[in-house]
């Protein structure tokens, strides 16, 4: 799927537009792809003017959501099929996603591509082949591009994620040449995929599952074999858990991952809010 590059737009991106014109300015400058950058709109009565083209004001824009240009009008970056899934601006300009009201991604204290940078730096990236099981907006893959690594099979199951990223400036395109094809993005479920993997044929090994209840399968034990099996000895393993339940059981997912890990052939300790394993 080719990646969009019409504009992007938030309420308050769409209110400094309004505002603008209603000053009597006839341009404004600002970023209409969720702070990747900033470009110069021209600005009149009815409609603005961006990249030679026209799009009109849109009418009020609601809170925590992307808009973007479907030909016709200004809709929701959202799609409903069995789940509600959405793209959601943060502060940080990067955005996370949804599903049905549930964040994907942490961005209380850093934006979500800076949380990801610290995770890949763990697995050390530079010159490695890498397997990144669960993709999601991609934002492992943004950094490992950017830290050099050699190449890179990404998974994503939800064709809706996979379709959120088309829109998401901040989601690397794997048809970029830019990247010189290091990046390979599939769209299957890696727990079925992985059986195709060959042995001890990757490096490092990012994993950031959806959470348990959604997928039980990506925790098991069976699963956690097939990783190390498809890693080499000595490589890294970054497993994203967060730590649910904490407030309200006893259980603890962090140790529980662990030591499932430990019992599939890696050495585990935690490591910011996940487990940091290396195949013995």
């Amino acid at each position: 799927m080719s990646h969009y590059r019409g504009p992007l737009l938030t309420r308050l991106v769409s209110e400094a537009l309004l505002a603008a014109r209603d000053s009597g300015a006839d341009g404004w400058i600002g970023s209409l792809d969720l702070a990747r950058s900033n470009d110069s709109v021209s600005l009149q009565a009815d409609a603005w003017h961006w990249h030679e083209r026209c799009y009109p004001y849109p009418p009020k824009l609601k809170d925590r959501t992307i808009y973007y240009w479907d030909g016709d009008e200004f809709m929701p970056v959202s799609r409903f099929s069995g789940s509600l899934i959405k793209l959601v601006p943060t502060q940080w300009g990067v955005p996370t996603f949804e599903i049905d009201g549930i964040k994907m991604l942490p961005t209380a204290k850093a934006s979500p591509l800076e949380d990801a940078r610290r995770k890949v730096a763990l697995v050390e990236p530079r010159g490695k082949v890498l397997l990144d099981t669960c993709g999601g907006l991609g934002y492992f893959a943004a950094c490992c591009l950017e830290a050099g690594v050699a190449r890179m099979h990404s998974f994503e199951k939800n064709p809706d994620v996979l379709w959120l990223r088309t829109l998401n400036p901040w989601s690397p395109d794997p048809d970029d040449p830019t990247h010189g094809g290091r990046l390979q993005l599939n769209h299957a479920d890696v727990s079925q995929a992985i059986m195709q993997v060959a042995d001890a044929s990757v490096d490092a090994l990012l994993h950031d599952p959806p959470r348990f209840g959604i997928a039980g399968e990506l925790y098991s034990q069976a699963f956690y074999g097939q990783l190390a099996r498809v890693l080499r000895r000595g490589g890294r393993l970054f497993h994203y858990t967060g730590s649910p339940n904490k407030l309200t059981s006893d259980r603890d997912v962090p140790r529980e991952v662990a030591r499932r890990l430990e019992k599939a052939g890696f050495k585990a300790q935690l490591a910011l809010d996940g487990v940091l394993a290396v195949r013995r």
